[in-house]
Parts: C-alpha cells; sequence; structure tokens
C-alpha cells in the first residue's frame, strides 16, 4: 500500500492500478482552514454515511466496498476539478453573494435567508486546495474543463441526486438545505462516475421542526462549526490574512463545541439511516 495524499479530512492510499483506499480521519475544515483540533469519531461517521448514500442513489459510483470503520476501497478515477453544488435553499455562501447583487443567477428579488428556491440551482465551484470560488457554467465551457454535453450530464444528475437526497432525509424530519458532489471520469471507458464523499461535511442539514425562513437555521453538519469560528471571530481573521495569501492559525476547539459537532453528525447519521453507530 502506498501513500498518495492527505486530504482536509481523508488520507488517500494507493492499493493497485484500480483501487484506492480513503481513510477517513477525524480531522475537521472550515473555511477551507484545517482545524488543529481532531473530532474523535468523526471519521467513522463520514465513511459510514458515505457508504448509506453510496448503496441508495440511483447512480453508478465509484465505492468498492468498506475496508474498516473508518476506510472504504474505492476505484481509480480521473477526476474533475469541479465541486457540483445544488442548492434549495438561500443559505451560506449563496445569501451573501445574493444580498450584494440580488439578479444573482436569477433568482427573484427579496428573498429571505433560508428561503426555499423555487428549483434547485446548481452553482458550481472551482476545486482548490486553498479556496474554492464559484464558476459559471460559461466559464467552464470555457476552460475546457467540460464539454457541453458532459456539462449538461453533471447538471441534471447533480439536480436528480440531490432531489433523492433530499426525499429520503424530509421523510427523516430534516431539510437538505444544500449538497456538494464530486465526479470523476473512468480511465478507460471516460464515463461520468459520482466519487469523492458525502456526508456532513458535505450537505447542510437543518430539521423541520425548527426551519424558519428569515432566521440563522439549527444545522446537523459542518455550519455548526462555522457559526462558533465566526462568532469567536475567526471567520474575519481569515479575511484579513487572505488579503496577504495567508492562512491564520486556528483556535483549539473547546470540548462543548467539540461533543456538540459529534452528536450533531451522530444523530443525522442514525435518523437518515435508521442504523445505530
Amino acid at each position: 500500500m502506498k501513500f498518495v495524499h492527505s486530504g482536509k479530512v481523508k488520507d488517500v492510499y494507493e492499493l493497485d492500478e484500480k483501487n484506492l483506499l480513503f481513510h477517513f480521519t477525524d480531522r475537521v475544515s472550515a473555511y477551507d482552514v484545517p482545524m488543529i483540533t481532531d473530532i474523535k469519531g468523526k471519521g467513522e461517521i463520514l465513511c459510514k454515511f458515505a457508504e448509506f448514500w453510496f448503496r441508495y442513489l440511483d447512480s453508478k459510483n465509484h465505492m468498492v466496498r468498506l475496508d474498516a470503520k473508518d476506510k472504504m476501497v474505492v476505484r481509480k478515477l480521473t477526476m474533475i476539478p469541479l465541486e457540483c453544488v445544488v442548492r434549495g435553499y438561500l443559505y451560506g455562501n449563496l445569501f451573501e453573494r445574493y444580498t450584494l447583487a440580488e439578479n444573482i443567477l436569477d433568482l427573484r428579488p427579496n428573498l429571505k435567508l433560508a428561503s426555499r428556491l423555487e428549483k434547485p440551482l446548481f452553482d458550481p465551484t472551482t476545486k482548490s486546495k486553498i479556496h474554492d470560488v464559484p464558476i459559471s457554467e460559461d466559464q467552464i465551457l470555457e476552460q475546457d474543463i467540460l464539454t457541453k454535453d458532459e456539462l449538461s450530464y453533471l447538471k441534471n444528475t447533480s439536480i436528480r441526486l440531490y432531489k433523492q437526497m433530499f426525499d429520503i432525509s424530509n421523510n427523516a424530519g430534516f431539510i437538505m438545505a444544500d449538497v456538494k458532489f464530486e465526479f470523476g471520469k473512468d480511465p478507460i471507458s471516460n464515463e461520468i462516475i459520482l466519487a469523492d464523499s458525502l456526508g456532513p461535511d458535505e450537505f447542510r442539514m437543518w430539521t423541520r421542526e425548527s426551519y424558519k425562513v428569515g432566521e440563522e437555521q439549527v444545522s446537523y453538519d459542518k455550519q455548526f462549526l462555522r457559526d462558533w469560528l465566526t462568532k469567536v471571530g475567526f471567520r474575519e481573521k481569515i479575511k484579513l490574512a487572505s488579503m496577504d495569501g495567508k492562512k491564520p492559525i486556528p483556535p483549539n476547539l473547546p470540548s462543548n463545541v467539540v461533543d456538540e459537532l459529534l452528536k450533531r453528525y451522530s444523530y443525522v447519521y442514525e435518523k437518515i439511516s435508521k442504523t445505530r453507530l
């Protein structure tokens, strides 16, 4: 087994010419900054959640099998350098962009925070080790990242998968506000296949019971950590440091934040998968 690289939360190893091993670690990142503090048990939840969605969703994916509670064997793919974000609600980065330019992505004016969109919105971003930024469909074609047919397939598939995930989440008492997909191409057939991972690091999840338009939502995902970092002033430090092309040293996460984040990840997994950890 050969070490390939460490991502923000996963370590990747080469098993053979066809397969990789994903080790879902307990690391956590927010605002594209890796935290110092690990979330013990998080890797297992992310691995099991990825397995659940890969088995449930009606789309070919790269999973081969689980190798351990926090390890997954996957097929090697040529990854497409895009994050295929699908949004069903006006929240997070989309709301921030919307308030700066109300005609962004043809959304209706005067929408409130957390408003449900008329239809799911395909809102892709670049895939970067430093900072992901929104990219338009025209830019994707101009930069020859995908052909017109490939982009159409990716867009339609992403929206279809979001709808499937939304329905099963809704049946469990949750609202999936948005989700990020990644895809790769089979090195032989060139077929586009669902890849990477799907869990609370990739989606934004609220409870139906607590949902209120115009307010910040109670999140059962990484948004809980983002909100805490914003509250203690770390997001502002990120903005200031980025002007010099740097990243600030993140704060140590207090035990109550670590425990609550793990509790929320565990809760949403058990409710949606109907499986005890």
